[in-house]
């Protein structure tokens, strides 16, 4: 590449928990720059992880990171073209992307939804992805699937 490699933001941690993951998170959930907003619609759908699954002695943010590992894949599919054929690759998927990947899935899974609000929507989505269903999971197990599929065209890695 000619240019340099464009230097990583720090991203603060949120006012609440004091956590970089929920202002990533947060900054996939916004619109149009709204971000107080996101964070009332994620902080109000923590709550209501919390009243519905009282009865599990961990904290609505560590369901919150549980469901967010439990849908987080380990490999993708990537097109790949070699002699006027069009391969899918399996590749294996850098940490931070993971993340990125797996907070894209559960908004969009979470706003397909029906339901209310924003906050229910992603608080039934989440409760989903802890307990290893939903659309977000469903994906994950699929991309792997996927992988699991094309392994024979690895040796195209790139």
């Amino acid at each position: 590449m000619r240019k340099a490699k464009p230097k990583k933001r720090v991203i603060l941690p949120d006012p609440k928990f004091n956590d970089q993951k929920v202002s990533k998170f947060v900054n996939h959930l916004m619109y149009d720059g709204k971000k107080s907003i996101s964070y009332e619609i994620f902080y109000k759908a923590l709550d209501l992880v919390g009243e519905r699954m009282k009865d599990n002695e961990k904290s609505p943010l560590e369901i919150w990171k549980q469901a967010l590992d439990n849908i987080t894949p380990q490999v993708e599919v990537k097109s790949r073209r070699i002699g006027g054929a069009t391969f899918q690759v399996p590749t294996e998927i850098r940490a931070d992307r993971k993340m990125s990947v797996a907070m894209k899935n559960m908004i969009a899974f979470a706003r397909k939804r029906g339901g209310k609000s924003m906050a229910e929507k992603l608080a039934a989505e989440i409760q989903d992805a802890f307990n290893n269903q939903g659309g977000a999971f469903k994906r994950k197990e699929d991309m792997h699937r996927m992988a699991e599929a094309n392994r024979a065209f690895a040796h195209f890695r790139f």
